[in-house]
């Protein structure tokens, strides 16, 4: 068990442990605003399965005067929640009483915003993957600075439009350096981005060409490569909750256990409506 430290320090100087934590930073994620999230509550347990069904497909065919009548037959694609992460730590007696901040609470806070980190990363993957339309050079990586950044957005919204993507709930994810390049671009000009001051001045990207702007530190990365996606929430589905928190009375040590399961299941279900690019710094 780690000391509580007490007393004086070896210079003679008073030591005083402020309630006050010091600020701890996470990376953003906006998983449930870029991934359909309608069967939340429906999972059991890991394990578990949810049928998604879509709507059922009609023919349409030249009359020539008979008519013939087609079954209905609605899609059904398995959504299995076979994914699992959790966490867990020891709240030790004495410590816990020598300590003056709710370290519990504290660790609670934090066990759950990094489980929305884990996730987010786990799920950018399986997208990157899964995704049905690639843009660019998705071997070497496209090179993006000021000048063609907004090009490259525009290009990949037409890639959409060209697969009949629905423009309603359109999203693009990109690192923090490429979000950084489109507020030097053409957009740091108001009269250009049509807002009432600049992305530069007030640091919102908003939306560029029907993309609502989210940056994101939880992307594929490797070898200086970056992965972007860019497509509509209606192609990939997520479940998921925790199942379980736990306060246990633990025999070997003098205090409590505390742990938690999460559950969870994705899939890319609509990858036409998905497109990726790999980017990099010049």
């Amino acid at each position: 068990m780690p000391a509580f430290p007490t007393g004086n320090a070896a210079n003679g100087l008073s030591i005083i442990y402020s309630k006050k934590l010091n600020a701890k930073f996470y990376a953003a994620t906006s998983l449930m605003e870029t991934c359909n999230t309608d069967w939340e509550g429906e999972i059991q347990g890991e394990g578990s399965e949810v049928v998604i069904r879509s709507r059922p497909g009609v023919d349409i065919y030249d009359y020539d005067g008979t008519v013939t009548y087609q079954g209905l037959e609605p899609g059904k694609i398995s959504l299995p929640i076979d994914q699992a992460k959790a966490y867990s730590f020891l709240d030790d007696y004495i410590q816990s009483l020598q300590s003056n901040i709710k370290e519990v609470d504290e660790a609670t806070i934090d066990a759950a915003e990094n489980m929305k980190i884990h996730v987010e990363t786990d799920v950018h993957a399986v997208m990157a993957a899964n995704a049905g339309l690639t843009f660019g050079d998705t071997t070497n990586g496209d090179v993006l600075d000021k000048s063609n950044v907004l090009d490259f957005i525009v290009d990949m919204g037409t890639l959409l439009d060209e697969n009949n993507v629905p423009e309603s709930g359109r999203f693009i994810k990109l690192p923090p350096w490429v979000c950084g390049m489109i507020k030097k671009s053409e957009l740091k000009d108001a009269s250009l981005s049509g807002d009432g001051s600049s992305a530069l001045r007030t640091g919102r990207l908003g939306v560029i060409d029907r993309f609502t702007i989210y940056n994101s530190n939880t992307l594929p990365v490797a070898a200086g490569k970056f992965n972007i996606l860019a497509g509509t929430k209606h192609a990939t589905a997520f479940a998921g909750q925790f199942v379980n928190h736990e306060t246990l009375t633990l025999e070997s040590k003098f205090g409590k256990g505390h742990r938690g399961l999460k559950v969870y299941g994705r899939k890319v279900v609509k990858s036409d409506a998905l497109v990726m690019s790999v980017v990099k710094k010049s």
